[in-house]
């Protein structure tokens, strides 16, 4: 690559304002080692306009600018079934000169419609990451990490994972004190430990079916006293007639829903009390606090001390 590293940020129909106007001002703000501009950043408005829905958005560059870009960031979108094919074709003629392809949160969504992320692993917000995998099912979404690479093509999860991303791609474009430095002007650390799981209630999603007065029965309850035999029971049906329906409606298994539910409330005792660690693991079922910060650790990303010590309320 000669010369200094050009970046194009595609603004469009439905674009995510901060989405967009965080990339612009990480990448913009960052300077080599002899104090110039390490990138030269461009939006680049669809020819069809970009309305956010609040304001709309003017610059001199369109995605035709794009086609000269080193690397290619697509902000999130509102309404991922509503992409441009504009917006498409430009993404899919980047990737086929080699650029870097950059997407934030639903941004990854664009990538999907435009066959860039096909057999490769990506990430998106944990919100769309089921609806991300199901519409692309060549698509390996990992609904946990802040932001994925594979190749060429990095995708990030929402909203300030985009940011982590960001930093990482200044770390590898520029080395550690350059990502360093636009980590403080920031006011973030440089590497934030986790992923998506420590946002996210694990537990809420609801059936549509027969499980769903269950369900929200269970949601009521204190986990450490509930058991699959205890859910059967409730429901009036056999273990295996319990199992087979959570499959056929929650896609997991009874004992899968009850864990979730436990780090659960798990989480928010951590967030609102000062209970011990210990004790945290006993009301919530879990027969010893090596079991429950090992299940924690695995399915969170961060251990319950480092969980309370970034969640919990002031």
């Amino acid at each position: 690559m000669s010369g200094i590293h050009r970046i194009a940020i595609l603004a469009y129909r439905g674009v995510v304002p901060f989405d967009l106007a965080m990339p612009l001002e990480t990448f913009a703000r960052v300077r080599d080692a002899q104090g110039a501009p390490a990138y030269a950043v461009r939006v680049c408005i669809d020819g069809a306009g970009a309305d956010t829905g609040h304001f709309s958005i003017a610059s001199p560059w369109t995605l035709e600018d794009a086609a000269s870009a080193d690397t290619v960031v697509v902000p999130g979108m509102y309404d991922p079934r509503d992409i441009p094919a504009s917006v498409c074709a430009s993404v899919a003629e980047a990737a086929r000169r080699g650029a870097r392809i950059v997407s934030i949160c639903s941004g990854s969504f664009v990538l999907a419609a435009a066959g860039v992320l096909a057999g490769r692993r990506a990430t998106t917000h944990w919100s769309g990451a089921a609806e991300l995998a199901a519409r692309y099912p060549d698509v390996a979404v990992l609904p946990n990490v802040l932001y994925a690479e594979d190749g060429n093509v990095f995708t990030s999860g929402g909203a300030t994972a985009g940011l982590d991303l960001c930093l990482y791609l200044v770390r590898r474009d520029h080395g550690s004190a350059a990502a360093a430095e636009a980590a403080r002007m920031a006011l973030v650390p440089l590497v934030r430990e986790g992923g998506q799981a420590q946002f996210v209630k694990s537990g809420e999603a609801s059936p549509a079916g027969s499980l769903a007065p269950l369900v929200e029965w269970a949601r009521t309850q204190r986990t450490g006293s509930l058991g699959v035999d205890a859910l059967a029971r409730r429901a009036g049906i056999s273990v295996r007639t319990l199992t087979r329906r959570f499959r056929e409606q929650m896609g997991t298994s009874p004992q899968k829903f009850l864990l979730a539910l436990s780090i659960d409330q798990a989480k928010a005792m951590l967030e609102t009390t000062r209970m011990p660690v210990d004790l945290i693991s006993d009301r919530c079922g879990f027969n010893s606090a090596v079991t429950f910060r090992t299940a924690f650790t695995r399915l969170v990303g961060i251990a319950p001390s480092r969980y309370r010590k970034a969640f919990r309320d002031a």
